[in-house]
C-alpha cells in the first residue's frame, strides 16, 4: 500500500452543532463540505479530519492529535469554553483529554514532560 494521506473520522450526530465545536478546537472552519453530511478540515499536505452525520456511531470515537505547546493549547481551549482536562504529564508524553459534543474523546499529545 502506497499512502497518499490520511484522515482521521469521527461521527457526530448533529453536523451543524459540531462544526461549530471543532471549529473552535481547529480555530477555523472546515475546509471543505465535499458532500451531505460530512465537513473536513485539512491538515498540511497529507493529513486531514473528516466530521461524518452518523447519529448511530457518534460519542464512540477517539481523534488523537500531536501539538507543539500543549499548555498553551489548553489555556486556549479553556479560553473557548470547550472545558478540557488538566494536563496530564509523564517522562514520555503529556496530554489533555476532552469530549466533543457526542461526547467523543479527543486528546491533545506532546512528547515530554510539560
Amino acid at each position: 500500500m502506497s499512502l497518499k494521506k490520511i484522515y482521521a473520522h469521527v461521527d457526530c450526530s448533529d453536523l451543524t452543532t459540531s462544526i461549530g465545536w471543532y471549529e473552535k478546537l481547529f480555530a477555523r472552519k472546515p475546509d471543505a463540505l465535499p458532500m451531505k453530511g460530512l465537513a473536513e478540515w485539512h491538515h498540511g499536505e497529507d493529513a486531514g479530519f473528516q466530521l461524518f452525520e452518523d447519529s448511530a456511531h457518534a460519542g464512540a470515537n477517539t481523534l488523537t492529535l500531536i501539538v507543539e505547546e500543549l499548555r498553551e493549547e489548553h489555556k486556549r481551549l479553556v479560553d473557548w469554553g470547550l472545558n478540557p482536562g488538566e494536563v496530564e504529564s509523564s517522562k514520555s508524553v503529556s496530554i489533555v483529554r476532552l469530549k466533543d459534543p457526542d461526547l467523543n474523546l479527543i486528546v491533545l499529545a506532546q512528547s515530554g514532560a510539560q
